[in-house]
């Protein structure tokens, strides 16, 4: 997917709604557990009864991962039911990878080839040979961690060099002689407020791909206000506070419910 086929997106389902497929079998409607594959017929209805409201979906591979061999066919079986029923809808994988070059080779071919999403989430820490592997596919995202929205991302990310340039800045500066904003964008999480317009100086055009909304106490309102573009520039997830909306046998109506509050939102934001 282009950028200018996501920009399209975005402008035809007036949303830039990403919904985080976290799919925890212990959370899990207990009416799915007697099915061949819970967590791909929990991901199917979601997938189904949100589809109009959002232009992404993220399945977080730990979650997969956790399950051994089944999990890994239940992604598989996610990814292959998006790509056949809904293909103008991104598909990221949230796996976060990132290693010396010759295991980037494998991890790009492992998500790019064989699982064929659209995008990925990298870890930049081991520099430049740890990504370009990942760069070798045409069509394909590149998405790198920038500032995040966890705790703990004040430990490294906020560091500032002697010149007073934090590091999550300059992963941003370093980065783009790497790639340009048609393939690669930046995980900007929503808890961050106002640091939103420092990332739009470093990174004006690029897509920001947001978690934190919703469960994790992020402002959509705060997000836009700094982060919003004349493209959007945006895509923001929401995980939980979709998707375990309702644990009953209501749970997709439920999840379709909350992200069609956030497209409504979306929408008077991007016409505001």
């Amino acid at each position: 997917m282009t950028k200018q086929q996501l920009i399209e997106n975005i402008r035809r389902h007036e949303s830039f709604l990403c919904v985080g497929l976290d799919s925890d079998r212990k959370k899990l409607p207990r009416h799915l557990l007697g099915e061949d594959d819970p967590i791909f017929a929990f991901n199917k209805a979601i997938i189904d009864a949100t589809a109009p409201y959002c232009v992404a979906y993220k399945p977080n591979v730990a979650f997969y991962e956790c399950e051994g061999v089944d999990g890994w066919v239940s992604l598989e079986r996610t990814v292959a039911y998006l790509k056949k029923h809904y293909p103008d809808h991104l598909i990221i994988a949230d796996a976060k990878r990132g290693d010396i070059g010759n295991t980037s080779a494998m991890y790009a071919r492992c998500f790019f080839e064989q699982l064929d999403v659209d995008a990925l989430t990298i870890a930049p820490y081991m520099g430049e040979d740890s990504v370009t592997p990942f760069l070798g596919y045409p069509g394909k995202w590149v998405i790198l961690l920038a500032l995040t929205s966890n705790k703990g991302s004040h430990d490294f990310q906020m560091t500032a060099n002697g010149e007073g340039q934090r590091l999550f800045e300059e992963v941003i500066r370093k980065s783009q002689q790497w790639a340009d904003d048609e393939r690669m964008m930046y995980v900007v999480g929503a808890t961050q407020g106002n640091l939103f317009e420092d990332i739009r100086r470093v990174a004006p055009r690029h897509f920001l791909l947001v978690p934190g909304v919703g469960a994790q106490g992020g402002s959509l309102e705060e997000v836009c206000k700094y982060g919003l573009t004349d493209e959007c520039g945006l895509l923001v997830n929401s995980s939980r506070g979709i998707i375990f909306a309702d644990t009953t046998e209501q749970f997709a109506r439920a999840a379709a419910e909350k992200a069609r509050e956030l497209q409504q939102q979306m929408k008077q934001l991007l016409y505001r």
